[in-house]
């Protein structure tokens, strides 16, 4: 088991000093193509946005408050409950909504959008639609959605884009005029001639949440309002140029103010009334459901089950005060912040920046990344997703750092050379070298000095360091690098490798010095010294006293004088 440990080491040992920190750059490149891949085909880190947006705009400490002239009055299950003796279930009769919006105009309110879909007549009760039908001819601010049905019944479809009141071309020259469009209208002439009408689908992410909400559609060149693009049109909103919106969320569900309709509708019927009768004066009125029964929740990034009527209302909102959220959109900034992060990454790697302060940087830059995207979505209206680029760098970082630690390991062996747990009869060769630089290298040199050293053998070594910034009688040794070879009294053909090894090593020591940034002028000294290992004393001993040697030996060479001991 030793022996096959022995050969992983100097395996993994002879494959760093062929790859040394080309490694980085290979890793680098391999995911470079990983994230190109990714943006172009399968789009995983650039949906990593969605749950860190999810999360932080969820766990906001700076939240807007929802505007105060929008008004839900919801057809709850309440409301179901309290009319249900007079009118029966729902549908009601359109009588009602009638005389509810009589009723409402008469407090002048800025705009009354109806989030119901009024797709059939009611052939039971035609008075009752021609009583609503008059209700709405008598208003000029009264909004209406419509359905737009699957793209795939658009062929069993008789209506023309045209055809619909307010649709204009986006593009004329590539509209197509014979084109049919599968939607639901209301039933309403009113309703049509007022032109005042959009879609009300709504349109979640390939997760099933609902982030974002779709303006307009263009279908067969003709553009599709939504029910908010026409209301911020007729009612003068600035409105964005892009097809979706990332919605501002205003808080969790049922953060608009709600009034029931059955209570607004019984307080109108009344001959004293006790509600404020300018309660919706000035107001954007939305008459929707929050009715479980009525199948109108949606899951979205603040809950799993939101009003399908306040996520109107949020739109609305957003538009009225162009606050909806910015966020970097297609996948040429995913790509450009990946490459920036992993390369940087790379380059620290590379040059050898030293280890345990770059671990500190790297971690607190990609935390400092997601405290500046929480930040950003706090106190502006703006996202800077960088959830899929730091994810990149993380996973460089990850893999580079097992290599550096693997490498380490293979490189810096204390037990080499075949020899055994309790051997005795081991030989040592020690290599002090001495760097008279004029200022103590410090431990970031020092850390490239070994690194360098590890990497110019070709046998595995141990490699240690003194700082001549120590205090006390260490910092008289200077800044000095002790590699060391040790090797079985039974291998004798490794002391000629160890040797060779050693001998190597001497020479290329300029160049050494230079790489990691020292003038060729400094002064070096160095010496080789061999020693054995018995097995009738400590071996502490035994070491510090082959040290001490070496470094006796090493003062000989500049100091004859010196006795040999």
């Amino acid at each position: 088991m030793m022996q096959l440990r022995l050969m992983l080491s100097q395996w993994i040992a002879n494959l760093t000093r062929r790859l040394r920190n080309n490694f980085y750059l290979y890793l680098a490149a391999l995911l470079t193509v990983c994230v190109l891949l990714d943006a172009g085909v399968f789009h995983v880190g650039e949906n990593m946005r969605q749950k860190a947006f999810d999360f932080m705009v969820r766990h906001r400490v700076v939240v807007p408050k929802p505007d105060a002239d929008i008004i839900i009055v919801d057809v709850n299950e309440a409301s179901l409950a309290a009319m249900a003796g007079e009118y029966g279930r729902w549908p009601w009769p359109r009588q009602v909504f009638g005389e509810f919006l009589e009723n409402i105009e008469a407090q002048k309110p800025k705009a009354v959008v109806f989030d119901i879909l009024f797709s059939d007549a009611d052939v039971y009760n035609p008075d009752s639609d021609a009583y609503f039908n008059e209700a709405i001819a008598a208003t000029d601010n009264t909004f209406f959605p419509f359905l737009r049905l699957s793209e795939t019944q658009d062929k069993l479809s008789q209506v023309k884009p045209g055809m619909i009141p307010g649709i204009t071309e986006t593009i004329a020259s590539q509209s197509q005029a014979d084109a049919t469009i599968a939607v639901v209208l209301p039933h309403f002439e009113a309703a049509l001639n007022s032109r005042r009408l959009g879609f009300h689908n709504i349109y979640p992410d390939v997760d099933g949440i609902v982030r974002e909400y779709r303006l307009y559609r263009d279908d067969y060149g003709w553009k599709l309002p939504s029910l908010p693009l026409t209301i911020a049109d007729t009612l003068g909103f600035t409105v964005p140029a892009s097809q979706n919106v990332l919605l501002n969320w205003r808080g969790k569900p049922f953060t608009y103010q709600y009034v029931s309709f059955s209570d607004v509708m019984r307080d109108m019927s009344s001959k004293v009334r006790k509600r404020p009768q300018d309660e919706f004066s000035g107001k954007i009125v939305i008459i929707g459901s929050t009715a479980s029964s009525l199948f109108d929740l949606k899951a979205t990034a603040m809950a799993k089950t939101h009003p399908g009527v306040e996520i109107l209302a949020t739109a609305i909102d957003n538009l009225k005060h162009a606050d909806y959220l910015h966020v970097w959109r297609g996948s040429l900034p995913y790509v450009l912040i990946s490459l920036l992060l992993i390369w940087l990454t790379t380059a620290a790697f590379y040059v050898q920046v030293d280890r345990d302060r770059f671990n500190r940087l790297f971690s607190g830059s990609q935390i400092g990344l997601l405290v500046l995207s929480y930040v950003g979505i706090n106190i502006t209206n703006t996202y800077l997703d960088f959830t899929g680029p730091i994810t990149w760098a993380v996973a460089y970082f990850s893999v580079a750092k097992i290599y550096a630690l693997a490498t380490d390991r293979a490189l810096q062996r204390w037990l080499a050379f075949g020899v055994k747990p309790g051997a005795t009869g081991t030989h040592v060769q020690l290599m002090p070298v001495l760097v008279e630089s004029m200022e103590p290298l410090g431990d970031a040199m020092l850390k490239k000095l070994r690194r360098q050293l590890e990497l110019a053998c070709d046998t595995p070594n141990d490699v240690e360091t003194l700082k001549g910034a120590q205090s006390g009688i260490w910092g008289l040794f200077g800044d000095m690098v002790l590699v060391s070879w040790t090797y079985a009294d039974t291998h004798q053909e490794y002391a000629t490798l160890a040797k060779q090894d050693a001998s190597k090593l001497a020479t290329q020591l300029p160049e050494i010095l230079s790489n990691i940034g020292l003038p060729a002028s400094t002064p070096v000294r160095y010496t080789i010294h061999e020693g054995k290992l018995t097995g009738d004393s400590p071996q502490a001993g035994q070491w510090r006293a082959l040290f001490a040697q070496a470094i006796l030996k090493l003062e000989q060479l500049e100091h004859p004088d010196i006795p040999k001991g």
